[in-house]
């Protein structure tokens, strides 16, 4: 009886495979760049891969990169490139060659993983709430855009639990700028927003409530408004100034509304009744 054909040629495939990580392991390397069988090549590339020798994968797939596109396994060539840079911790790389994957191979087998990956990428490389945040905004963005494409996707909780960490991340940074505004004062020099640093303070801290009004910094946020606009009507000229105490006794209504046991709500009442005794 006739052997079945397909096992036949996974016989073959196997064989093939197992030659060629005989000589991928006598040669090393350098024995298997200096080959002129791509196949060689790229199962080699793939072998190292499989035994985290990223390097030398991502050496040997680039080497053979060009003459796979438009192959079967240019789809594959690519993804692999860049999970051996994001193995590497080489974040920046990893999604650029993600993001290539995603807008070339459209209906690649790797898509909906390579689009979630590019977005983790971005999410890994983000810097402390201290630093400049335009690459936690790319993240966000790339991970909101994959879940308007794969909604229903294995990796789409993942993805959200990380958009609210960066999420996270992007309310801290606005509340260490209020925060700095309020603590520079009457310090004028370096001011952009508004006519002082309290109304620069003021403006930070609502925008942020706006943007993000669930975060669970809003208590600090408001509580920096109200310690704000009291110390901006103290400061005022006194053309100003009656109307400004106003605002800061209204705000301190609105904080005790929503924070009835605010752990400011000491600071709070202090400041109410300066507020109040200063009108008089």
């Amino acid at each position: 009886m006739q052997p079945d054909l397909q096992i036949m040629r996974v016989l073959i495939q196997l064989t093939y495979l197992a030659l060629i990580l005989a000589l991928a392991s006598c040669g090393g390397i350098n024995k298997v760049l200096k080959s002129t069988d791509t196949d060689y090549k790229y199962e080699a590339a793939k072998q190292y891969f499989m035994d985290g020798k990223y390097e030398n994968a991502n050496l040997l797939i680039n080497d053979v990169l060009a003459s796979l596109k438009g192959s079967e396994r240019g789809d594959e060539s690519l993804f692999l490139l860049g999970m051996c840079k994001y193995y590497k911790g080489d974040m920046v790389t990893a999604n650029d060659y993600f993001r290539k994957y995603y807008t070339t191979y459209t209906s690649g087998v790797h898509m909906e993983e390579a689009y979630f990956l590019a977005g983790k990428a971005l999410y890994l490389s983000t810097p402390g709430p201290r630093l400049d945040q335009t690459d936690t905004y790319l993240a966000v963005t790339e991970f909101q855009n994959f879940l308007e494409t794969f909604p229903d996707s294995k990796f789409a909780p993942e993805a959200r639990n990380l958009i609210f960490e960066l999420q996270d991340k992007l309310v801290e940074k606005e509340y260490l700028s209020a925060q700095l505004y309020y603590n520079l004062g009457e310090y004028f020099n370096n001011c952009t927003m508004g006519g002082s640093n309290y109304e620069a303070c003021i403006i930070t801290a609502q925008n942020a409530i706006k943007d993000y009004p669930y975060t669970k910094r809003k208590e600090d946020f408001s509580i920096l408004i109200l310690r704000a606009k009291y110390d901006l009507a103290a400061r005022s000229v006194a053309s100003k100034m009656q109307e400004r105490y106003n605002d800061a006794i209204d705000e301190y209504y609105g904080f005790i509304n929503e924070f009835p046991k605010s752990k400011y709500l000491s600071e709070a009442e202090k400041i109410y009744n300066k507020a109040k005794e200063a009108i008089k």
